[in-house]
């Protein structure tokens, strides 16, 4: 092999002695004897017969590059052939052809990664190869070859179209289920690390519970827990589990004990690629064990929930155009509702409107729209807001009937139903959201934002700081910060307003409400010319915002709470 790097294509024979370890430790000697008479009166002539060369060896594996995939192939079958009925060595072999580099003594490419994965799915004295291989062959070299279907290969992104020769007929079969539309995750039983059998059921009831509670995410398809805890006690490739369970995401976690202390793991992984989304460790005090259970839970399925709906949105951003279904097409409109702009919001109802096309019974683009048309009013967007009130009431209220289980659609709804002054009802419909999904954090954010509306700031408060305590990471949290710098301010507690106001505009100073709430905190504090500099960036975004502007923003609030704003940013010194 010349210095420097090469790169070129090459058939790959990966080829590595079954069970290697096991037969070390029953009769090294033996066992080294037989392998070395393996390589050097069989493996390496044939090889050498058949122009391979042997670019890798680690002892009980090796890695051979041909020129030809009929001679990659050929060897491949000589191997078994004059191996089968040995008494103490089996070979399984992989066989793929791929761009291979050379360089500084080894070799790397997606040839060698696939060869390597499907000699790992071989059975003993099999052969596995990928379609390209076999498309490169003879007819009657490829005729021993059955197919095996597209299986998905540990670490490859995409899956391979696999053929084996000397495999069984269960083998043969496809190892994957086909990925369900919305996003997919299954729990695996938590493995308890204490060493004590006493907290085993502990490490049970929080996998259970998360699956309970996950279930109820009517977007989210949850394998039950029959099904998950057959893996309880085993050591599992995260990405055979996902493929198995027909899933795309996999959570797993631990418990660990010491005294009074409880130590809890969790991680999120893709199970395409094996790519950790999220990880997290949780250091308890282990006084009320059924308490501690609750409040693991929750805050677990809020981090889940907050980081499945960020995947599935760059998910949705990276499909290709030519296979967008209504999901894809409802997570683009979510993408861009999110971002919360006057030039993003009509973008996001066209995309919507065109997931509604594809799929009229699908709730949640309908439930996007009816946030749509609430933002149009609420942020000031439009001209017309009554009539985007009605568009956001109508469209809530047919997401609710295409789904009433689904929270995210009550909601919507609740929002629409405060703007349009129907308080009460408002108020049940975000009631109702909670009720459906304990673990919901915006449903709680919705909660809070109403019951502030309604001239019931004070009862905001809990509900908000639980939506912060169920999603710390939220891409709303600004917004969530601003409604609860408003209750805050409802209930007197101006410093602690102020203090959570800021924290709002850090997160998004180019929103116009942080601003306002900060003004507000400010001003009941005596700090006028503070209060002024902040309403005078809320004018900077929004150079329309006016007492009259405020007045139709806030028609439908609460009397008392509406008196209050345009009495404090009257003197404050908003134009009229």
């Amino acid at each position: 092999m010349t210095e420097g790097t090469q790169r070129k294509l090459a058939a790959i024979l990966a080829a590595d002695i079954v069970g290697y370890s096991r037969l070390m430790g029953e009769d090294e000697s033996g066992t080294l004897a037989a392998l070395r008479q393996f390589r050097a009166e069989l493996f390496e002539p044939t090889i050498f017969e058949h122009r391979g060369d042997i670019v890798k060896s680690m002892g009980d594996g090796w890695l051979v590059a041909f020129d030809s995939a009929a001679d990659a192939v050929s060897c491949a079958l000589e191997t078994q052939q004059k191996l089968a009925g040995h008494d103490v060595l089996q070979v399984r072999i992989g066989l793929h052809i791929g761009d291979v580099t050379y360089a500084d003594g080894d070799v790397f490419g997606d040839g060698i990664n696939i060869a390597a994965r499907l000699q790992e799915i071989a059975e003993p004295n099999t052969i596995v190869i990928s379609e390209t291989a076999k498309r490169s062959i003879d007819g009657k070299l490829a005729a021993g070859f059955a197919s095996m279907g597209q299986q998905h290969l540990k670490n490859i992104a995409d899956p391979v179209s696999v053929f084996g020769w000397g495999m069984s007929e269960v083998a043969k079969k496809p190892t994957h289920l086909t990925l369900p539309e919305k996003p997919s995750i299954a729990v695996l039983p938590f493995d308890n690390m204490s060493g004590d059998d006493e907290q085993e059921y502990f490490a049970d009831g929080i996998a259970e519970d998360i699956i309970t509670a996950l279930s109820k995410f009517q977007w989210l398809f949850v394998i039950a827990r029959n099904s998950t805890f057959t893996y309880k006690g085993s050591s599992v490739d995260l990405t055979q589990v996902a493929r198995e369970f027909g899933v795309r995401y996999i959570l797993e976690g631990s418990v660990r004990r010491s005294g009074n202390r409880v130590r809890i793991t969790g991680q999120l992984i893709d199970g395409s690629n094996g790519s950790h989304l999220w990880a997290e460790r949780y250091d308890r005090d282990l006084d009320d064990i059924f308490e501690l259970q609750d409040e693991i839970t929750e805050t677990i399925v809020g981090q889940i929930d907050t980081e499945v709906r960020t995947s599935e949105l760059e998910r949705a951003r990276r499909k290709p155009p030519s296979n967008i279904d209504a999901w894809t097409l409802y997570q683009h409109g979510l993408f861009h509702l999110y971002k919360i702009t006057k030039s993003d919001n009509p973008t996001a109802i066209d995309f919507f409107n065109q997931a509604i096309e594809q799929d009229p019974n699908f709730c949640l683009p309908h439930a996007g729209l009816a946030y749509c048309y609430y933002l149009d009013a609420m942020q000031g967007y439009t001209t017309t807001p009554g009539e985007s009130l009605v568009k956001a009431v109508a469209a809530g209220e047919q997401a609710v009937r295409l789904d009433e289980k689904e929270c995210f659609a009550h909601f919507t709804l609740s929002r629409a139903l405060a703007l349009i002054g129907q308080g009460e009802r408002a108020i049940a419909a975000a009631q109702r959201a909670v009720a459906l999904n304990a673990n919901f954090a915006h449903g709680y954010y919705g909660l809070g934002f109403v019951m502030d509306w309604c001239g019931r700031g004070a009862e905001g408060i809990s509900p908000l700081e639980l939506a912060i305590r169920l999603s710390p990471q939220d891409p709303l949290m600004w917004a969530i910060k601003s409604v609860l710098a408003g209750c805050l301010n409802s209930d007197g507690q101006h410093k602690m307003a102020e203090n959570t106001a800021r924290e709002a505009v850090n997160l998004r100073p180019e929103q116009l409400w942080p601003h306002l709430q900060l003004a507000e905190a400010l001003f009941m504090q005596d700090r006028l010319e503070e209060a002024r500099l902040a309403c005078d960036k809320a004018l900077e975004i929004n150079p329309d915002l006016s007492l009259s502007t405020l007045r139709a923003m806030l028609a439908t609030s609460a009397p008392a709470g509406l008196d209050h704003m345009i009495d404090v940013y009257g003197k404050i010194g908003l134009p009229e």
